[in-house]
């Protein structure tokens, strides 16, 4: 499979790459803000949902997930001093305030998150290198429940 690259500046967008960088793995020393240049990178170890046809196809993939024009990067449930914390990526999500600026969120596994405020969004994901393979595949539990009476 082909190295990916995608850039969303619009909500339809950053679904598109929230559901590339579902499951992703991520070191806290991975999440790099620098307010000098309005900028957050976070390298990821993203589970290649493309490749994940078959059982034995389990792939992951070193990716970079850019944000420019970031005003803020606040943390909730993620020290930036243990840094040798693992996370795991759930989802992002942009939530529009003032147009064209908005909040995005990065939502990772037992309640930690990122919150950008962003003047507009300007996201890239790409990856950076050749896959391995991982016999672990994420999953996740049906969300449906059932009623009994």
């Amino acid at each position: 499979m082909e190295s990916m690259k995608l850039v969303a500046m619009d909500r339809d967008d950053i679904e598109v790459i929230s559901t590339h960088v579902q499951d992703s793995v991520v070191r806290v020393a991975d999440i790099m803000w620098h307010p000098e240049d309005k900028r957050l990178v976070v390298a990821l170890n993203r589970f290649d949902w493309e490749a994940a046809g078959c059982s034995d196809c389990n792939q992951r993939r070193l990716s970079a997930l850019r944000f420019d024009r970031v005003l803020t990067c606040k943390c909730r449930e993620v020290s930036p001093k243990k840094k040798d914390e693992v996370l795991n990526l759930l989802a992002v999500e942009f939530a529009e305030t003032t147009s064209p600026s908005g909040i995005v969120t990065l939502h990772f596994s037992g309640g930690g998150a990122l919150r950008l405020e962003v003047e507009c969004l300007e996201c890239e994901l790409a990856d950076l290198g050749p896959t391995w393979t991982t016999v672990n595949r994420p999953s996740h539990p049906d969300d449906t429940t059932q009623l009994r009476g």
